[in-house]
This record gives C-alpha cells, structure tokens and sequence, in this order.
C-alpha cells in the first residue's frame, strides 16, 4: 500500500480555553504560568513594603537626629508613620491592582494566540 496511513489515531486539538476549562496537563500549564506571575508581583511587594514598614522605625531609632526634626510642630516619626504612610499603601494598592490586570490581560492574550494557532 503506497497512501498515507489511515489508522493512525490522532488527538484532537482542543482550543486552550477548553484545556483550561477540562483540567488538561496543558491547562494546568497554562494556570500554574499565570499564579506564578501573579505570586511573584504578590510577593515583590509585600518584600517592598516590609523593607519600609521595618525600615522606617529602624531608621528613626538608628538617626536620633532624623526622629528629632519636626514638620509643622509635629515630629517627623509621627508624620511619616501617622500620615505619609497610609496614601502610599494606597498608591502600592492601586499599582498591584493595576499589575495584576496587566497579567491577566497579557494571560487572555496569550491564551487567544493559543487559540487562534490551533485553527
């Protein structure tokens, strides 16, 4: 016989959605991409703010100059750790927020490519 084979069983090609969806090996590839990057974004700043949140009593308690100056009567400690610090956890907030949609967007896209490729 000189025809291609015809018995050979092929496996039919999913879209990735439907892997996702299903809970395929490749599905589950393309999940544990996103957590990881997501983990990583997560654990990038809570790195950032443990280094501020730790460093700035550390450094007050290091500097008694700097824990001695005043802003508007007030000592600077208190106004860095009373007031300065909670708009800045709220800017951190905001760009977490702003990155992992970042990630899921760039996930949907590369799960549409994925898609497309296969038709």
């Amino acid at each position: 016989m000189t025809g291609p084979r015809s018995r050979t069983v092929r496996r039919p090609r999913y879209p990735v959605t439907r892997e996702i969806d299903e809970q395929t090996g490749l599905g589950e590839a393309y999940m544990r991409s996103l957590l990881r990057t997501q983990l990583r974004l997560a654990v990038r700043l809570c790195l950032v703010l443990a280094v501020v949140v730790f460093g700035l009593p550390l450094l007050f308690a290091l500097f008694p100059a700097v824990r001695e100056q005043e802003v508007l009567g007030l000592p600077l400690p208190w106004v860095v750790l009373g007031g300065l610090i909670y708009p800045w956890f709220v800017a951190c907030g905001w760009w977490y927020v702003r990155q992992a949609e970042r990630n899921e967007d760039d996930f949907a896209d590369l799960v549409d490519r994925a898609d497309g490729a296969g038709e």
